[in-house]
C-alpha cells in the first residue's frame, strides 16, 4: 500500500489567524503572507468574500510551512496555554459547530516526526523514538480505513489522557440509581478529521517542536511497521508513568478485551504482580515504592520523555495531594455540578489491574453518588486532572463524623495502559532494543511492515 495522508484538526475559533511561510495554491492562484479568515453566519469569510471550506495547498510539500497562531495546548491540564505552531503540508479551514476548524493534511510519516518530537524530547534514545514511532503509527493507522484495521465501529478508541474539551460532546453520562458513569468517546466523534492536535488523540505541535536528526532516523527506520495481534492492528496507547503495573484497556474505556493490553508488572527483573483489584493488595502497593522501570528520579531520562511544562511535574510514580473539608466539597461541586454537601468518605468500589479506581463511591451529607471510570474520578478530584486514579484516601481530623483533611495518595501518570513512557525511556537507556520495549507492553503482539 501507499503511505496514507492524515487530516489533523490543530484548532477551533469564530476567527483564525495565519501565515503563509511560501507561497501556496488556493483557487488556481497563488497567496502568501499573513491571512485572517472568519465565521460569518455558516460561512468563512476571507478577503471579503463568502466560502464553504478553504485550501490552501502547498507548492512543495515536504518544504513548504504555514504558522498558526494561538494555538491552545494542553486543553484543561494544568499547563494549558497558547503558542503560535508552525506546520508543513495543506492547511484546510472548514465550517464545525458555529466556529471555523483549521485542519493540516500532511502525509503519515512526517505528521509521526511532528508527534515524536511533541510527545517527548527529541535528546531521547533512538531505541525509545523507534519504539513510539511503531506505537504512534500503530494508533493512528489502527484508527483509518486501512486493510488490516478494525471497522471504526468495532474499534471505538481513544489515547492518552482527556477529550478536549471536556465540556463537549466528547462524552455522554450513563446514570443509574446513585450511580454516574462517564463513557469517554474516542476519536470517532471528529467528523470531519481523522484526529486532533491535543492529548485526546496523540500531541501534534508541527514543526514546532524542532525535530533532530536522531528523530528522523527513528521514523525513516520503521517506516510503515505498525504492531500487530490477531491480525489487526493494534490500539497502541501509551501514558506517562503506569506506576509500576499495566492498566487493562476496559478498565479504562469499552468494556472490551485486548490481549496485547494485559496486566503485568513492569519490570523483567521481578515478575510477580500482586492482585491489585483486591483493596489490601492495592493499599501495599501504593503506599510502597515497588521495583520497576518507571521508578526513577534520573533528570537524564525524564529529560528524553517529558517535554519543559511536563517536567513541571516532579513527583508521579509515587504522589500526594491534600484537601481540607471546604476545598473539597467546593471542588467536587464545581467539577461534578452536584452538591454532596460536606464530604464524609470517600470510599474505593472497584479498581483495575493496576490498582487504579474505576469506580469511587462519594458519600456527603446531602448524597451518595458512584462515579466513574478513571478519567471522570481523576476529573472531579482535581481542578485539571489527578496524575491517575491509582490512589488510597486517608480522613483525618474528624470531628461529629466530619472529616477535616482528607489525604490521597497515588501511583503513575496516565491511565497506565500499553507503553508507559518514563519505563520505555529506562528500558532504552538499559540497552533494551525498541522491539524489546514494545513486546514488553504490548504482550504477544508482532512488528509488522504495511508500507
Amino acid at each position: 500500500m501507499k503511505e496514507p495522508k492524515v487530516q489533523v484538526g490543530i484548532l477551533s475559533e469564530p476567527q483564525i489567524e495565519f501565515i503563509l511561510l511560501n507561497p501556496y495554491h488556493i483557487n488556481g492562484e497563488e497567496v502568501s503572507g499573513k491571512q485572517v479568515v472568519t465565521y460569518d453566519n455558516g460561512h468563512i469569510l476571507w478577503q471579503g468574500h463568502s466560502y464553504d471550506e478553504l485550501l490552501f495547498e502547498p507548492l512543495h510539500e515536504e518544504s513548504d510551512a504555514f504558522e498558526l497562531l494561538d494555538v491552545t495546548i494542553g486543553i484543561n491540564f494544568h499547563w494549558e496555554r497558547k503558542e503560535n505552531q508552525r506546520f508543513i503540508g495543506a492547511l484546510k479551514i472548514i465550517v464545525e459547530n458555529k466556529k471555523l476548524t483549521g485542519i493540516n493534511v500532511i502525509h503519515v510519516e512526517n505528521y509521526l516526526t511532528s508527534v515524536i518530537s511533541s510527545e517527548m524530547s527529541a535528546t531521547a534514545s533512538l531505541e525509545l523514538l523507534k519504539a513510539h514511532a511503531v506505537i504512534s503509527r500503530s494508533w493512528l493507522l489502527a484508527g483509518l480505513s486501512l486493510p488490516h484495521s478494525k471497522n471504526r465501529e468495532e474499534s471505538s478508541t481513544t489515547s492518552e489522557e482527556a477529550p478536549a474539551p471536556l465540556s463537549s460532546a466528547s462524552l455522554s453520562t450513563q446514570k443509574a440509581e446513585n450511580e454516574i458513569m462517564i463513557r469517554w468517546y474516542e476519536r470517532d466523534t471528529h467528523i470531519h478529521f481523522d484526529v486532533c492536535a491535543d492529548d485526546h488523540c496523540q500531541r501534534y505541535q508541527g514543526i514546532t517542536r524542532s525535530s533532530t536528526e536522531i528523530v528522523k532516523q527513528a521514523i525513516s527506520t520503521t517506516r510503515g511497521q505498525v504492531l500487530m495481534s490477531e491480525g489487526i492492528i493494534c490500539d497502541a496507547r501509551f501514558s506517562k508513568c503506569c506506576g509500576g503495573a499495566f492498566e487493562e484497556f476496559q478498565y479504562c474505556w469499552e468494556d472490551i478485551k485486548h490481549p496485547y493490553l494485559s496486566k503485568q508488572r513492569d519490570s523483567k527483573a521481578v515478575t510477580h504482580l500482586p492482585d491489585l483489584r483486591i483493596e489490601a493488595e492495592a493499599e501495599r502497593w501504593i503506599r510502597t515504592s515497588p521495583e520497576a522501570f518507571c521508578n526513577t528520579k534520573d533528570k537524564k531520562v525524564l529529560s528524553q520523555v517529558l517535554n519543559n511544562y511536563d517536567q513541571e511535574t516532579t513527583d508521579f510514580y509515587r504522589w500526594k495531594v491534600e484537601y481540607r473539608q471546604k476545598e473539597l466539597s467546593e471542588l467536587i461541586l464545581k467539577r461534578s455540578g452536584i452538591d454532596y454537601g460536606q464530604i464524609l468518605d470517600l470510599v474505593p468500589v472497584e479498581r483495575g489491574t493496576s490498582g487504579r479506581l474505576v469506580k469511587l463511591k462519594i458519600i456527603g451529607t446531602k448524597r451518595t453518588v458512584t462515579i466513574g471510570k478513571e478519567l471522570e474520578i481523576r476529573r472531579t478530584l482535581s481542578t485539571s486532572h489527578l496524575y491517575s486514579s491509582a490512589f488510597i484516601i486517608d480522613k483525618a481530623d474528624t470531628i461529629n463524623g466530619i472529616p477535616e483533611r482528607f489525604i490521597l495518595t497515588g501511583a503513575g501518570w496516565g491511565h497506565g495502559v500499553g507503553l508507559c513512557q518514563i519505563g520505555a525511556a529506562v528500558m532504552g537507556e538499559q540497552g533494551y532494543t525498541y522491539d524489546t520495549i514494545l513486546l514488553h507492553y504490548y504482550i504477544g503482539a508482532t512488528i509488522d511492515k504495511l508500507y
